[in-house]
Parts: structure tokens; sequence; C-alpha cells
């Protein structure tokens, strides 16, 4: 088993910076009006897509797909009563790239939330986790263009 250890700070008027175990630093507002940096909750979401994104990547490396693009669209329903937990959340992986297979990108997204990635196993199975995804073939210029 392993421990990490983070610090948050209060610093003024619902501002807070965040000291990762690694000792980089994130700053934090829970004043949903000025919204002058991410709350917990958006972090939440940025978690997800972001532990989920590395573990497709580099599986979809290793299975030599060629992505030449690659964003995450992560969304999430909370609860209207407190406290304010997601109840659920999609992830929709978008890849652009030649010839990238489906399989392939199916089983990557699955190893992720089966066996790799542990923001969504933190959250399961509390939260509902929706993946889906979209391939976009990248068009191959022609000479001349």
């Amino acid at each position: 088993m392993t421990t990490t250890k983070a610090l948050v700070k209060f610093v003024d008027d619902d501002l807070f910076v965040g000291i990762t175990p690694g000792g980089r630093a994130i700053v934090l507002d829970t004043d949903s009006q000025r919204s002058s940096a991410p709350s917990p909750v958006e972090l939440l979401l940025v978690a997800l897509g972001s532990c989920t994104a590395t573990d497709v990547a580099s599986i979809l490396k290793k299975k030599r797909q060629q992505i030449t693009s690659y964003t995450v669209e992560i969304s999430g329903e909370r609860r209207s009563e407190y406290p304010r937990s997601y109840t659920s959340m999609k992830v929709h992986h978008i890849l652009t790239g030649r010839s990238i297979s489906p399989g392939a990108v199916a089983h990557a997204i699955e190893l992720s939330e089966t066996k790799y990635c542990s923001v969504s196993d933190t959250l399961r199975p509390k939260v509902e986790i929706q993946s889906t995804f979209e391939i976009i073939e990248e068009q191959r210029q022609t000479s001349g263009e």
C-alpha cells in the first residue's frame, strides 16, 4: 500500500492553494460567481479525463495506431441537493488519424476503465461512468495542395 499526501491552504475569500504530493501548486476557487480558478469538482472531471486519456494514448501507441489528434470531453451530472456529488459522468474520446481501428480504440478504453485508470476506479460504483468514442479520418494531402 502506498500513501501520498497533499496539502490545501486557505488563502482568502474562497480561494485555496492545493499542493500536490509532488510539490506542485494549483489555485482553487470555490466562489462560482468569480470563478477565477478551477473548483474541486471541476478538477474531478479533468482528473478522470486525463487519467483515461493517458491510458488510451499509451495503449494505442503500443498498438501502432496513427493518432494525430486526441481530445477527451468529460461532462458530469450532479445532485441538486447537498452534498452535490456527481451521479454520472460521460467520457467522449475524439481521435483523429489515419486508418484508426475502432476495435483497438474500444479495447484501449475498456482496459483503461477496467484495469488502469485509478480515478475511474475510485469514482465507481458510486458514479456511473459512460464512455463513447468517435474517429475522424484525417484526409491525406495530395501533391499540389
